[in-house]
């Protein structure tokens, strides 16, 4: 039988209750023949009261010491699931990410895996114990503990099941899978059955928050089949009907995805930007990285970048930074760039969405962009930058235009059909 890795979110064992069902699910997965890992998030609320905690002993906690508490978490949860796993009759054991161990680098409160030590858990298995282990958190050379960053159960769970060799990876939610855009905004958006995982990485990376991108980076780059599904399902519905439930993130090359795939597989939309513009520098050799260098030193991540045509040896280069950058962006770049490559000004504007539409069908279509801005044109939309790769087309819109743009491109593209 198969070697599964299943994650469950902090609202999947949010209570006594629903780590009971977490329990029954995993414990039915068990008695089907299946070997089991489970990686379980902190209760749902329960990081962040422990990082407010931290806040009001010391307003700017010390990185190393907030790590230690944050990890708790995770620990309860283990503990509370295990035991439940027992309660049902099932051979259960908890770990630790130091115990197992996930060895990070020294980046507290965002470290990176840099390998898995998983012995100890084969070991388990062979014996024919479910192991669950703490997600979103790890140890480094020093032994001092650190943490993932947000949505690190996700990486944790995918690098574990990279590391184990396991047939699927299975993330449950509260959603039920991967759609072609938020239901919220489109009550016709329909659920995917199959997305690739480059499809996958830019819906992350423009908005889409079903899966965190360093999970879907770290699923691409080991190929790890990953499967999307809902915890909010009948914990005993039975396995062959959960195995083909969700939305399953495979590779463009798989068999089932050998038919010809949809031009577009979804729209994706994202507020929480912000646009920066450096108006009026010289149009010379180095004057992007002048701007854009002591940006990146600030670890302030940039997206979308935009320069305009020169004239009379002067341009305006604008580009994206997530809004809760911008502030301390705009300091810096007035107070240490601005003197130095002596630009006209610098402004920041916060009312602006980012709205991307993604397919592989891309590379074979021509048309998607004149399609796309033909779209928002006759709605009257403007479009404030541009940016494009291989498999997807983004725009900078006004932030009040952001459903409407959701919901004519959905339309446009029949994305609502099969």
């Amino acid at each position: 039988m198969a070697l599964i890795v299943q994650k469950f979110g902090g609202t999947s064992v949010g209570t006594v209750e629903r780590i009971r069902n977490v329990a029954r699910r995993v414990a039915k997965w068990k008695a089907a023949g299946h070997d089991v890992v489970v990686v379980p998030s902190a209760m749902a609320g329960e990081t962040n009261r422990l990082i407010a905690l931290a806040k009001e002993i010391q307003p700017n906690p010390d990185p190393r010491e907030l790590d230690v508490v944050a990890s708790t978490g995770e620990q309860v949860s283990i503990g509370l699931l295990s035991m439940a796993l027992m309660e049902l009759g099932v051979r259960a054991k908890s770990y630790t990410g130091w115990q197992v161990k996930f060895l990070t680098d020294s980046a507290y409160t965002r470290a990176r895996i840099v390998s898995i030590d998983e012995e100890r858990i084969r070991a388990d298995l062979k014996q024919g114990c479910v192991v669950v282990v703490a997600g979103f958190q790890g140890v480094d050379q020093a032994g001092n503990i650190t943490t993932l960053g947000r949505g690190g159960s996700d990486t944790s769970a995918v690098a574990l099941a990279a590391a184990l060799k396991a047939d699927e990876c299975q993330i449950y939610t509260d959603v039920d899978g991967v759609y072609t855009t938020d239901p919220r905004i489109v009550p016709g958006a329909r659920r995917l059955r199959t997305i690739t995982f480059e499809e996958m990485l830019e819906m992350a990376s423009v908005g889409s928050k079903v899966l965190q991108i360093r999970s879907v980076e770290f699923a691409g780059k080991y190929r790890v089949p990953t499967r999307v599904l809902s915890s909010l399902t009948d914990p005993l519905l039975p396995v062959e009907t959960e195995a083909r439930s969700g939305t399953l993130i495979t590779f463009e090359e798989d068999p089932h995805m050998a038919m010809e795939k949809a031009v577009i597989s979804g729209v994706a939309a994202q507020r929480d930007e912000a646009k920066i513009t450096v108006h009026s520098v010289p149009d010379k050799p180095g004057i992007a990285y002048a701007i854009l260098g002591p940006i990146a030193d600030a670890h302030i991540e940039v997206d979308v970048i935009v320069q305009n045509v020169s004239h009379d040896g002067m341009t305006d280069l604008s580009f994206t930074v997530a809004r809760a950058d911008l502030a301390k962006a705009l300091k810096l770049l007035r107070e240490q760039v601005q003197p130095h490559i002596q630009c006209r000004d610098v402004t920041g504007e916060e009312r602006i969405a980012k709205i991307s539409i993604v397919g592989m069908g891309m590379r074979s279509h021509a048309g998607i962009a004149a399609k796309m801005f033909r779209t928002l044109a006759e709605e009257g939309i403007n479009i404030e930058m541009i940016s494009t790769s291989e498999i997807k087309i983004t725009v900078v819109v006004d932030e009040k235009y952001t459903e409407l743009a959701v919901r004519v491109l959905h339309k446009a593209f029949e994305l609502e059909q099969e």
